[in-house]
């Protein structure tokens, strides 16, 4: 099982970027895709999901209107669109892949950095 995230970098305040996670190695269409996000210190909080069928879609207020989460089962790839980028939004991003049909099967990307700064 491999995910594998890109995307992160430098940003200033105010600009975008657009995350994706691509997987291999399970079925993707059978799992709900998240991002989370963690900075130092804090705990691992998840900023967006998408359903296994994409019907529905969930965001943390903090993120609402701001970011937008999407996949792509032909290439087994989930992206988070993210704009009006701040400061807070600094962290490492996380992909996790969770199979719908069985709470047990719960995979993890390494992580992609996203800085927001001037």
């Amino acid at each position: 099982v491999h995910i594998v995230e890109s995307g992160g970098g430098l940003v200033q305040p105010g600009g975008s970027l657009r995350l994706s996670c691509v997987a291999s190695g399970f079925t993707f269409s059978r799992y709900s895709m998240s991002w989370h996000r963690q900075t130092p210190g804090k705990e691992r909080e998840q900023v967006a999901s998408i359903t296994w069928d994409g019907s529905i879609t969930d965001y943390a207020d903090s993120v609402k209107g701001r970011f937008a989460i999407s996949r792509d089962d032909a290439k087994n790839t989930v992206y988070l669109q993210m704009n009006s980028l701040g400061r807070e939004d600094t962290a490492v991003y996380y992909c996790q892949g969770r199979d719908s049909f069985s709470a047990a099967r719960v995979y993890w990307g390494q992580g992609t950095q996203v800085t927001v700064s001037s």
